[in-house]
Formats: structure tokens, sequence, C-alpha cells
């Protein structure tokens, strides 16, 4: 047996009011009604909860010690509807992104950004993944939305492009660059490990295969803050996305290659099956705002 909210609410404005008519004024029933139900509320719980006279209306013993209890799962019960009903509308729950080491430029930061303050209750979980794991993670169900280099082709998968991405050449200071990327073809490289990321380990070879030569990979980085203070020491030069730019680490010079083969587009996928596609709508909606905007 247990106590449902509504026997907890009039319960609780008859204690509130210790007057049967202004209590049943309050809850929008007769008094026959309300005595009604107090009468089985009491023999519910196995005794009485107010002193009946014709003067006045008193709280038991038992009554005091349910007024607390009864607020709090009043309390409770409202929090659940009103968070099962956010998360049915997209405005709670949690959200599991993927992206890749392209992904952190400014759009991804400015989006998460704004999307917590208009969603506070929906919890981020970003993942740095390489785009055959985030498609495998969006497939299986263990990632929501992906942040995936273009193009995309699956059944499950919908998708649409965001913005356009380059490699860029990062040399020490004091490197020259005027004959372009194949003037780098001596020099060592240092780059993301293919484990890691195979699709942008790849991109950065084939770039250097069309300028005719294949890099000479001498160190490899997981993070892109890394590798740019590798080149920075002296180590190496690199191909790094063009958001490097805004990373302004000291001693580093990046160079526009001015190729089409450089370029390459980052998309939004997620599953067609999934059941968050509220909280999917909503991401999508501020992260284009935020392409626009920039």
């Amino acid at each position: 047996m247990y106590l449902e909210p509504a026997e907890l609410q009039r319960f609780l404005v008859l204690a509130d009011e210790l007057h049967f008519r202004k209590a049943s004024e309050r809850l929008f029933l007769s008094q026959p009604a309300l005595s009604k139900h107090i009468r089985k509320l009491e023999k519910k719980v196995g005794g009485p909860l107010f002193i009946r006279s014709r003067r006045k209306v008193a709280l038991t013993e038992a009554a005091r010690v349910l007024i607390p209890l009864a607020q709090k799962l009043l309390q409770a019960s409202k929090g659940a509807f009103e968070s099962t009903r956010e998360a049915a509308e997209g405005r709670a729950g949690t959200l599991r992104i993927g992206f890749g080491i392209a992904s952190v430029s400014e759009i991804l930061p400015r989006t998460i950004i704004q999307f917590r303050r208009a969603y506070p209750r929906v919890e981020l979980q970003m993942q740095d993944m390489s785009t055959p794991a985030q498609i495998s993670g969006l497939l299986n169900g263990t990632l929501d939305i992906g942040m995936v280099r273009m193009p995309l082709s699956h059944p499950q998968l919908s998708h649409f492009p965001l913005f356009r991405e380059r490699l860029v050449a990062a040399t020490p200071r004091g490197v020259a660059f005027r004959a372009g990327l194949a003037g780098l073809r001596d020099r060592p490289f240092i780059c993301y490990p293919r484990a890691v990321s195979e699709t942008f380990h790849g991109h950065v070879l084939a770039v250097c295969r069309h300028a005719g030569f294949t890099p000479r990979i001498v160190q490899e980085a997981s993070e892109l803050f890394t590798i740019l203070n590798l080149v920075r020491a002296g180590l190496g030069v690199a191909l790094v996305p063009s958001s490097a730019v805004r990373m302004h680490v000291p001693g580093v010079r990046l160079h526009e290659l001015r190729i089409p083969e450089a370029e390459w587009k980052i998309g939004l996928a997620w599953s067609k099956l999934s059941e968050k596609r509220e909280l999917i709508s909503r991401f999508s909606a501020i992260i284009s705002g935020t392409v626009r905007q920039l």
C-alpha cells in the first residue's frame, strides 16, 4: 500500500487551512467529498490525522509527522514530471557528441557555450574520435551526434554539411615556404597518428604525394597543440587544419597550400533510428546558427 500524490495534496491543503470549507474551496471539491477523501486516507494510514470539533480542526501527531514527508514526496513527483517532460521535448537528458582533430575550430566551442546556456539541463559528453569511429558509434548507439569528414554515405545515417576545412603547412618561423609544399620534401614531418585518425593521416599523405613526395614522418602526436609545439621546437614541419591559427603558438608560421586537394568538408551526422531526435534537432539548430554567424 502506498500514498498517492492526490491524497497527499488534499491532506496538505487541509493541514494548511485547518478548515474543511476553506480547504475544499482551494481544492475545488465539495466539503463532503473532501471529508470522504480524508477518512479514506486516515483508514489507509491506520489512525486519525485531524481532530475534528465544531469549533476547530487540529493536527494529530501522525499528521505532523506526515506533513514534511508529503511535501518532499510531492516535490519529488513534480521534479520527476518536469524532468521527464523536458527530456521528451529535447530540453533535458544526455547528448553524446563525437568530434575529430579538424572539428575543434571556433564553431564547436561557441556552439557548446550557446547550447549550455539555452538547455542547462542537458549533459553534453564530448568524445575525441576519428570519422570511422564516430560512424561506428552512431550505428551501434554509443554516440548521438558526430562531426564527421564528408562525404558520408550510409542508409541509416542522416547528415548535412557544416563548413569547409583545409590543411595548412606549419613550419618553424625561420623556414622558407617560397617553393610551396614541394619545398618541404626534405624536411622531417610531424603527423597525427594513423591509429588515432586514419582519415586525417591519409589525407596528409595524399596531399604530400600530390606535391610529388612522400613525407618522412619522424614524430607523431595525438593533440594539435602538441604538434604545433613540436614544430616550434624545430623537430619538423606538419600539415594541420587551418583552425590551428586560433591557437596562436609563438614561433610557428602557418602557410596556405592553395590547392583544392587540401580542402574537405565537415558535416553533422546522426542515426535515423535515434530516440533523441528532439535533442539532436535542437543541437543541430544551434550549430547551424553558429556557422552562419562566422
